[in-house]
């Protein structure tokens, strides 16, 4: 005579085990959701973006601007500057402090490759903080 011992059963023959079927549904629905919903989140649109209506923020002391001109000319406040010498200037202007906010201003005729290099620069010399300087547009009320 075999005699089953269930560990789970209390002495009115009741089991305490928690149900994970719906649980597994519920966690199978929103699987199949974000997989179908995931591909709608990363579609390339072309937009032409719109100036900044924000509350500008304070400006430090004594900023550093690094500014291109239309014609992709360089300066570092109101002294020309090239690719070669852009790191050594700004060194010399940040006293070798890596952690000063360089304020980047660029036409906005200049292409977007030559805005990536000039920050490339900044990057690789260790320049971390770049703020983008753009036009405050004011809104009529």
């Amino acid at each position: 005579m075999a005699m089953r011992l269930n560990e789970n059963l209390d002495d009115n023959g009741e089991m305490h085990e928690i149900n994970v079927t719906p649980f597994i549904d519920v966690m199978l629905v929103l699987l199949i959701i974000f997989m179908v919903a995931a591909p709608l989140a990363t579609v390339d649109v072309k937009v032409n973006l719109p100036a900044s209506s924000s509350q500008p923020q304070p400006r430090p002391e004594k900023p550093i601007y690094l500014s291109v001109k239309a014609d992709k000319t360089m300066f570092l406040g109101n002294d020309p500057v090239t690719d070669a010498d852009m790191i050594t200037a700004l060194n010399a202007a940040t006293e070798g402090k890596k952690d000063t906010t360089i304020f980047f201003r660029a036409d906005k005729t200049v292409d977007y490759e030559t805005m990536m290099k000039v920050m490339d620069t900044l990057h690789q010399a260790g320049y971390l903080k770049i703020g983008l300087v753009g036009q405050e547009v004011t809104q009529a009320k």
